[in-house]
């Protein structure tokens, strides 16, 4: 498996709100929010940290999934972002911006 990396954009703007995050773009102003798996997800999207750590320290780890199912299911959400122009997706650690 290839690492994938994630890092919020930093043209995004985003806030918790319980158990949700809800999403700005400032390319388009669209709103987006993001239940709670996609959350914790989106909340560890540094640029530094591999998606399978993601998955496997905090969704695995809370939730009653396998890992295979739980990486299928972030990769296919973080390709979703991307595409929204939300989310930067690299096979390497990403500097700038949120990834720092």
């Amino acid at each position: 498996m290839d690492p994938v990396y994630i890092a919020r954009h930093p043209a995004a703007a985003w806030r918790r709100l319980e158990d949700e995050v809800i999403v700005i773009s400032a390319s388009d102003s669209s709103l987006f929010t993001l239940n709670e798996v996609a959350a914790e997800i989106w909340e560890c999207a540094d640029g530094r940290t591999p998606l399978a750590e993601i998955v496997a320290q905090h969704i695995v780890t809370r939730y009653d999934v396998g890992f295979d199912e739980a990486y299928s299911d972030a990769r296919e959400l973080v390709e979703q972002l991307a595409g929204k122009g939300i989310l930067i997706v690299s096979g390497e650690p990403i500097t700038g911006g949120d990834g720092r």
